[in-house]
């Protein structure tokens, strides 16, 4: 766990013993940095989790260095990460300048030091230059970044309460990056238990008469809305949000959190569990992730070579095939978009 001891790394380290993902038989590590805060934390930590779990808490050590990890599965949650608080405003360029270096020195290290066939889950943002950074020097298959899940848990959450069903039985993904350009797959929903005609019937009722070609312009107005409101009334602006489309939700509510001063630690850190617990299981079972794609895919027209979230089958080594159907013309244009600024982002670092 690099990152161990940040408000995202607790709460993975938490769950993954408190789940019981972690048998006891295995082993822990939590990585911090060598001089930091982190370092002293680390071991505050180990103490801590000792002292919650004690019953079933895997063998629990501390790492202070790239070079000492040592691991079947790997979490990157270390970095920089944005502002929680009121007006906060996240500068994404500011934020990859630092955090790069961060993920090229593991990269680097892991390359040399690592087994060869560690998988590498990436919490850490921008997950898309992680990715990319971490797949260069490790393979890319090795390599996937949680936002797409994470993403596509909410899309789902926000469609079940919407059409008053749990979350269990909704399907569909969210691909391109984490964050605000985020494509929400409405042509893959499925809602188990209802026929076809049921089904399309809902999916028009929870998104209404929309196009993604207008999602970019909804969600600019509608944190302006709700930024006002929770300037004066916090609880006015959650409540607010609670009427608006899902895919509207699935991009604001997360942000309205952060400027609420708190942070989204225990969905991230839910989302990455059920990534780790795949890992674990032995299964092959298809998930939404970032990965560095090399042309298997298509998006209008043009081959996808890029770090991008897209449904992939992910397994004990890693991702495998992506699983992407024909997408409606306006998921299929958002996309193409996206992947034109993550593409512009990624030259930046010549990956």
């Amino acid at each position: 766990m690099i990152g161990a001891t940040g408000d995202i790394g607790r709460q993975i380290c938490a769950q993954l013993i408190e789940r019981r993902v972690v048998p006891t038989t295995s082993r822990l590590q939590l990585v911090g940095r060598r001089g930091g805060s982190s370092q002293t934390a680390a071991h505050g930590l180990r103490a801590d989790l000792r002292d919650a779990y004690s019953e079933h808490a895997p063998l629990i050590d501390v790492a202070v260095a790239p070079e000492d990890v040592v691991a079947d599965v790997i979490i990157m949650a270390a970095g920089a990460t944005p502002p929680a608080a009121p007006g906060a405003v996240v500068d994404r360029r500011e934020l990859a300048a630092v955090n790069a270096r961060v993920f090229t020195q593991y990269a680097e290290r892991l390359a040399e030091h690592g087994a060869g066939h560690e998988v590498i889950i990436v919490v850490s943002n921008p997950v898309e230059l992680a990715v990319g950074i971490l797949a260069k020097a490790l393979g890319r298959h090795r390599v996937i970044g949680m936002g797409a899940w994470l993403d596509t848990l909410r899309f789902r959450r926000e469609i079940a309460s919407t059409l008053g069903f749990p979350r269990q039985r909704i399907g569909g993904f969210v691909v391109g990056p984490h964050g605000d350009d985020l494509v929400p797959l409405w042509s893959t929903v499925r809602v188990t238990g209802l026929t076809v005609p049921e089904r399309k019937s809902a999916v028009r009722r929870a998104r209404g008469d929309r196009s993604l070609d207008d999602f970019d312009g909804e969600i600019a107005a509608a944190k302006t809305r709700i930024g006002e409101v929770a300037s004066v009334d916090m609880t006015a602006a959650f409540a607010e949000v609670y009427d608006w489309p899902p895919d509207l939700r699935t991009v604001t509510r997360p942000w309205l959190t952060h400027q609420s001063g708190a942070k989204t630690a225990s969905g991230t850190a839910n989302a990455t569990v059920e990534l780790i617990d795949t890992l674990f299981d032995g299964r092959e079972i298809v998930v939404a992730g970032q990965v560095r794609l090399d042309g298997e895919i298509s998006v209008a027209g043009q081959p996808v070579r890029s770090v991008t979230g897209v449904p992939v089958v992910l397994g004990p080594e890693g991702w495998k095939q992506v699983l992407l159907d024909d997408l409606a013309p306006d998921e299929e244009r958002r996309f193409r978009a996206s992947l034109d600024k993550t593409d512009a982002m990624l030259a930046q670092w010549e990956l």
